[in-house]
C-alpha cells in the first residue's frame, strides 16, 4: 500500500549536502518503484546554521523537524567552527536535537558486505557473516551528568556519571525489541565490577530480561567486550551499553566493517527520529565529489525501516548497496590498491539503477 511520509532534509556541512543528494536520489527511487510520497523540506543544521543565524539548531529548524515523520541529517563542523563557543559550536546542535525530540536509543549497525570483507583489517574468516546490532543510550550517562566542569581554580575535572533506572530501563526494551527481530541475543556491557551506577545497570537489564523470555541476555565488562569485538566479533546479536562505552565501542567495531563511509546511524525514542552517517563532515574533500555516499544511502534505509515500518523498502535500499560494491564501485575511503575509484555521483547513480 503506498504511504506518504513528511522528512525534514538537514544537510549539515562539508560534505553533508553532497552525499545527501545521493541519499535523497535513492529515496526517489524508492518512492517510484513502491508507490510511496516523500514530502522533504530542507532546514538549516550545524556550522552553517551559525553561519546564517548564530545557533547551530535555529527555531525554524525546530519547527520544520516537528512537522516531519522523520529527520534525515548530514555530517556537521569542521575547523571553521572550532573557536566558537562550546554552547553554539555545530555539534550543540546535535545535542539539542537528541534532547528536543527525546532521541535516547543510537542505533549502530555494523554489517559486513561480502564485496568488502578484504577491507577489513582483520582475518576473513573472524569477520565474514559478521552482523551487529549497537545499541547506545544517548542522552544520559557521564556526558550529561551533574555536576560537571573546571574547578578548584583550574587544577581539578569533574564529570559525573548518572543513569536512572527509567533511563536504563526504556533503552534496554529498545535493545530487547530489536533483538527480537534479529537473533534473539542481546549482550549488555558495563563496568559493574567497579561502578556503582553499572551495577544498577546490570540489575535492571537482568530484571527487564524477564519481559523477554525468548531473548538470550550475557553481560561483559567493556573492556572485555573491546577484546572480543577484534577476536570474534560474529559472537554478538545486539549490544546494549551506556552513552561513553557505545561512543566507544560502535566507533571500534565501525572499522570492522572497512570503513566508516559505509556506516549508517539512527537516533529513536521519541515520536520522530533522526537518522544520519556515522562519519564526519570532511571539510578537507568537500566539493571534490569524492566523498562515499553509501552511509548516507544506508541511512535513508535505516529511515524507512524504524521510522515508517517499510521493511521490504529497507531491504531494496541494501540489497542496491551490496550488489554495487560486488560489482566493484569503489569511492576512495574503500578502493584498494589497484582498483578504479568513482566519485559521489557516480556511486548515488550506481544505487539508484540498482534499486529500479
Amino acid at each position: 500500500m503506498a504511504k506518504k511520509f513528511k522528512i525534514a532534509v538537514l544537510p549539515g556541512d562539508g560534505i553533508g549536502p553532497e552525499v545527501m543528494n545521493q541519499g535523497l536520489r535513492a529515496l526517489d527511487a524508492i518512492a517510484e518503484k513502491y508507490g510511496h510520497e516523500f514530502e522533504t523540506t530542507e532546514a538549516l543544521f550545524g556550522g552553517i546554521a551559525i553561519d546564517k543565524t548564530g545557533q547551530p539548531l535555529p527555531k525554524e529548524t525546530i519547527e520544520i523537524c516537528k512537522q516531519s515523520d522523520a529527520i534525515l541529517g548530514g555530517a556537521v563542523g569542521g575547523p571553521k567552527w572550532d573557536n566558537v563557543e562550546q554552547n553554539i559550536r555545530p555539534e550543540a546542535g546535535l545535542l539539542g536535537l537528541r534532547k528536543t525530540f527525546g532521541l535516547y536509543a543510537n542505533l549502530r549497525p555494523v554489517k559486513l558486505y561480502p564485496g568488502l570483507i578484504d577491507n577489513s583489517t582483520l582475518k576473513r574468516e573472524v569477520i565474514e557473516g559478521m552482523d551487529i546490532m549497537i545499541v547506545r543510550e544517548l542522552t544520559g550517562g557521564i556526558y550529561f551528568g551533574q555536576p560537571k566542569g573546571v574547578m578548584e581554580s583550574g587544577t581539578k575535572g569533574v564529570n559525573t556519571m548518572v543513569y536512572t533506572v527509567d533511563e536504563i530501563e526504556r533503552v534496554a526494551k529498545t535493545a530487547f525489541g530489536i533483538a527480537m527481530m534479529r537473533k534473539k541475543r542481546v549482550c549488555s556491557v558495563d563496568k559493574s565490577n567497579v561502578l556503582e551506577v553499572s551495577k544498577l545497570w546490570r540489575n535492571t537489564v537482568e530484571r527487564l530480561a524477564k519481559q523477554f523470555p525468548e531473548v538470550g541476555l550475557s553481560h561483559l565488562y567493556v573492556d572485555n567486550a573491546a577484546m572480543q569485538l577484534v577476536r570474534n566479533p560474529k559472537q554478538f546479536d545486539v549490544i546494549l551499553t551506556g552513552n561513553m562505552f557505545g561512543d566507544i565501542l560502535s566507533d571500534e567495531a565501525s572499522m570492522l566493517s572497512g570503513s566508516l563511509g559505509m556506516l549508517p546511524s539512527a537516533g529513536i525514542g521519541g515520536k520522530i527520529g533522526f537518522f544520519e552517517p556515522v562519519h564526519g563532515s570532511a571539510p578537507d574533500i568537500a566539493g571534490q565529489n569524492k566523498a562515499n555516499p553509501c552511509a548516507m544511502v544506508c541511512s535513508v534505509g535505516m529511515m524507512l525501516k524504524y521510522a515508517f515500518d517499510l521493511n521490504e523498502e529497507h531491504e531494496a535500499i541494501d540489497n542496491a548497496v551490496s550488489a554495487v560494491l560486488e560489482k566493484g564501485f569503489r569511492c576512495a575511503d574503500i578502493a584498494a590498491e589497484g582498483e578504479k575509484v568513482v566519485g559521489t555521483k557516480e556511486m548515488g547513480k550506481a544505487i539508484v539503477e540498482e534499486i529500479k
